[in-house]
């Protein structure tokens, strides 16, 4: 079983941050909001990750994700430490 460490944002620019996110209520509100706050290639990047989570909950290989994906299976790693090793962050959008 795993124990996830809950994040300490560093900062009070941090916790605006989450804060920001917490005020968005709909899923357009949040759209737009994502697109102000990041690039479109960190936009691709991020749903990437957040997919590459998703497969990897539902047992899919590193080297399936990575083909699928287009992405390197050391991003494929990177990405299932934290979901399995993290704050708990990706489980809990994933459910």
């Amino acid at each position: 079983m795993n124990t996830f460490q809950p994040y300490k944002p560093k900062n009070e620019k941090e916790k605006f941050l989450a804060k920001a996110f917490l005020k968005l209520k709909n899923e357009q509100d949040m759209a737009n909001f994502l697109r102000d706050l990041l690039t479109i290639k960190e936009l691709e990047e991020f749903s990437n990750r957040l997919e590459m989570a998703r497969l990897l909950k539902q047992g899919m290989s590193y080297k399936a994700i990575a083909k699928k994906l287009k992405v390197s299976t050391t991003t494929v790693t990177r990405t299932a430490h934290w979901l399995f090793h993290g704050c708990g962050g990706y489980g809990k959008v994933i459910k």
